[in-house]
Order: C-alpha cells, then structure tokens, then sequence
C-alpha cells in the first residue's frame, strides 16, 4: 500500500489522548510515524480491528496486513452462509450464489466466493460493517426509539472521542455546507421528518435496512452556537453493534467532507471552524 497523502490523514483516526502506549511521545508523532512508513494504524492500541479494518484503504497507511487478515476471515464465513436465510433475517435479497443489502439506497453484495460488488464504488468503511452486519444481525425490527452512541451498549466510554471526532466535524461541515442536508436526500435516498429534539432539521439516512442513522442539527441563533447530533435505532445493539456503528458515522463524516469540497468549501475551512 502507498503512504496516505499526509500526517494529518492519519491523525485524524486517532483519539488524541497522547497516552504513549504505541511507544511514540504524541498521537502526532505517531501519525508521522504511519506517514513515513516505520509503523503501521494497527499499532495504534485504541482503534479496534473493524476501525483498522474499514479505514486501511482510505488511509492506505500499511496497515493491510491487519485489515486483511480480519476482513478475510469475516469473508469466508459469509460466504459459507445460508444466504436466503440471511435476507430474510436483516432485510436484504438473495438469488442464492449472491447476497444483497441496500446500504444508503445503494445495492452492495457479496457471493460465494466473498467477491463483492457495490453501487457505492466500494467504499472502504463499508466493507467490515457489511460483514458485520451479515454474520451477527439479529433481525430486530425497528423501535423508532432514536438514541445516542453513548446510550448503546458500550458506547458510554467512547462517546467523547465519537463526539470530538464525528459530531463535532460533521457539525462544523454542516456549518459550511449549506445543501449538505438537501444532497443526503438525493444522493443517498434519506428522508427529511419532522423535527425530533427540537433541532432544525432531521434527516434519517438509511444505512442498513435494519439501521437506520439520524442527523439532528440545530442552527446558530443569537448566542448560541449551532450543534449537531447523531442517533441511532435503540435496535442497534442487536443489528449492528458498537462498532459498525461507530465506524459507519465516521465514514459518513469522511464522505461529508468530500461533497464539501466538492461544493467548495475546504477542508482547512471545515477543520478551523469552531467548536460547540
């Protein structure tokens, strides 16, 4: 794998903390390391497997041989399951020699041979919530109960680095990015509904059929700043997890900043922005 195209694509996976456990002084010293290819984003001790898993090709930092290993063993099971079981169980569809699953109004699919096969171009941080989601969804239906990453379970002790490293940017991007709400509409076949929290605006992106992402977003008023919050089905914890559901909101957040600069804003304008 080539080396990401900066430090700071790499910095931006970490969680900041500077706890030194990788061995390097700094989370930024240890982003450089990853950048000039003396370590790799798996030796960081605070990202768990999926996140190294979904995040090795957009870095392309040489974490592979991790995210391989990983991704490979979820592949074979997948594709030694019962596959029309499997869509009747988290609301896909199966000819039996394929597997698929709408994911944001998008087919993705995966045979029997774990070949996939996308409408989104293959987006790395889609690929371990895919299997994820195939292998340990229980077909829960939907509560319509929206709650925080905090509120699933083992979600309190990583909100504040979800907060920091999801919310926050996606908020600042909003911010920004005055059609950001009106394109996940078209693009990614989301729904606006009626204000939930009191926010501004409410928009239900359907990740998963059976997980379903909300994006509450409160304008700026007179001394107050804007915020932005996400929430998820309380069926989470069964469908997909913690961890998918940490690792989709932040490759939704990546996905954000790249129609942002799409639309001209950049990305040092989206990162300077302030906080909440």
């Amino acid at each position: 794998m080539k080396r990401p195209k900066h430090a700071m694509e790499v910095f931006q996976l970490l969680e900041k903390s500077n706890c030194r456990e990788c061995g390097e002084k700094t989370c930024l010293a240890f982003a450089g390391a990853v950048y000039q290819g003396r370590r790799t984003l798996g030796d960081c001790p605070h990202l768990d497997r999926q996140m190294v898993a979904a995040f090795a090709a957009v870095a392309d930092d040489g974490a592979g041989s991790v995210a391989d290993d990983f991704l490979e063993k979820m592949r074979q099971q997948a594709a030694r399951l019962d596959f029309h079981e499997v869509a009747e169980r988290i609301g896909g569809r199966s000819d039996g020699d394929r597997l698929t699953v709408k994911i944001l109004g998008k087919d993705f699919s995966v045979d029997r041979k774990g070949k996939f096969f996308s409408e989104l171009h293959m987006l790395p941080w889609v690929i371990a919530p895919f299997l994820t989601y195939v292998l340990t969804c229980r077909g829960r239906r939907l509560r319509g109960e929206w709650v925080s990453l905090r509120e699933l379970r083992g979600g309190a002790e990583r909100y504040p680095l979800f907060n920091r490293r999801v919310e926050m940017a996606m908020q600042q991007i909003a911010d920004r990015y005055t059609d950001l709400f009106a394109d996940l509409v078209d693009l990614f076949q989301g729904r606006q509904i009626e204000s939930h929290f009191d926010s501004d605006i409410s928009v239900v992106l359907p990740v998963f059929p059976l997980a379903p992402l909300m994006i509450c977003y409160w304008r700026a008023e007179e001394g107050m700043d804007s915020d932005l919050l996400l929430f998820f089905d309380r069926s989470a914890d069964d469908n997909i997890g913690i961890d998918s559901a940490y690792t989709l909101a932040a490759g939704l957040t990546q996905m954000f900043e790249k129609l942002a600069q799409r639309h001209g804003v950049s990305f040092d304008q989206v990162s300077a922005g302030s906080s909440r």
